[in-house]
């Protein structure tokens, strides 16, 4: 059977779901740069500036900032693999899908996970926090920064932060979706370990996952009583691979081509600005929220202040179908977004606007083409 290329098989899609997000073409073009060895100069080089990008990007000062080898899943692997040890408590703030999946990876490589339950669609409260610490010792608190299951946004990053370390614990975050897209200040907050992930909101194809550990954290990578169980995502031989400046020690083969195409998101990141970013974002979210208010939905999310700029998780209007209209617009408008998550299954939209889809004109078109299938919908379907 003769197969044709990719290339002839894929169509442009314009990605408006969770993740992934549009790539820009020089994205793509760093991706396709001639492919030299991982411990070339030129690659130990290019590997630096990654880094010290990163450390920009996640506003910390973090020598152990990298990009892991697999995508955001192999972030959070990355941090419980080396930060829990069989026994270790550690509560986990659970108010969507993604909380629950960090309890279960605890579980898996022996730690107890504590939920600290919360409604989807909300966020935890500093008492709820205060609460869960004050009972039985705990060695970490984990939480999602950016719940793209629900679209909700952590607010009182820093005070939960003040709060864990008051009882000598760890703060670990997840901030896959927010990495990129809106705040995220790895040292002021006082996050000891955090994960993100290159499709989101760095628009850079799916395949790394950037995390930062301070000097806290890998003391206690470096103090455990049992080795890693994980060999692939051992820290303690990793870091001797991503050594600045030093003799570096081989660990495994780092993917070449995806460390150039983050490379230059985080450069286009860079030139633009953190803040005119986050300001790209906050701005075109509004606009996003205005058009889809207007066209009936209603967001999971009560409180706008904790809501995502980059990802609104939003119920459809009465009568509308969500699977049959997502499909109608995969199909007529070239055009993805994405079906809810859990307890939204078949109830609601997860409409991305990250990184390199949140333009002006993507959001005109995206509106146009909702407003299209919507009206075009049998008497009863729609608004």
């Amino acid at each position: 059977m003769e197969h044709k290329p990719v290339r002839d098989q894929v169509r442009h899609v314009r990605l408006h779901g969770p993740g992934p997000s549009d790539v820009s073409d020089s994205v793509l073009e760093a991706l396709s740069s001639r492919t030299i060895g991982h411990l070339d100069p030129d690659f130990l080089r290019i590997m630096d500036q990654t880094q010290e990008m990163l450390r920009q990007v996640f506003q910390t000062k973090n020598r152990m900032t990298i990009p892991i080898s697999g995508t955001g899943s192999s972030g959070m692997e990355s941090l419980v693999a080396n930060l829990v040890e069989p026994g270790d408590r550690v509560l986990v703030v659970r108010n969507g899908v993604f909380g629950g999946r960090i309890a279960d990876e605890i579980s898996r490589f022996g730690g107890e996970a504590v939920d600290i339950n919360v409604e989807w669609g909300k966020t935890v409260e500093l008492d709820q926090v205060k609460q869960a610490l004050s009972g039985a010792g705990c060695q970490g608190l984990f939480l999602v920064h950016a719940e793209t299951s629900t679209g909700a946004l952590q607010p009182h990053m820093k005070e939960i932060g003040q709060l864990v370390h008051e009882h000598d614990a760890l703060f670990l975050a997840d901030v896959v979706t927010s990495l990129g897209g809106t705040e995220v200040k790895v040292d002021e907050w006082g996050i000891d370990a955090a994960y993100s992930g290159t499709q989101k909101c760095l628009s850079v194809p799916p395949g790394l996952s950037p995390i930062t550990l301070n000097d806290r954290a890998m003391e206690k990578v470096r103090s455990r009583r049992t080795p890693v169980e994980s060999w692939y995502f051992d820290l303690t031989m990793i870091e001797h691979y991503w050594s600045e400046g030093g003799a570096r020690k081989y660990h495994h083969t780092a993917p070449v081509n995806m460390i150039f195409a983050l490379h230059e998101g985080l450069r286009l990141i860079l030139e633009e600005g953190l803040d005119a970013v986050f300001a790209r974002h906050k701005r075109n979210a509004a606009a996003l929220q205005a058009g889809l208010e207007e066209l009936g939905f209603t967001y999971i999310v009560g409180k706008p202040e904790q809501r995502l700029p980059m990802l609104h998780a939003v119920f459809l209007p009465e009568g509308a179908e969500e699977g049959k209209l997502r499909k109608r617009l995969r199909s007529e408008c070239n055009l993805e977004v994405g079906g809810g998550l859990g307890d939204f299954a078949g109830k609601a939209w997860r409409v991305g606007l990250m990184g390199h889809s949140c333009r002006e004109e993507k959001v005109h078109a995206l509106l146009r083409d909702i407003r299209s299938v919507l009206e075009s919908e049998p008497e009863g379907s729609g608004p």
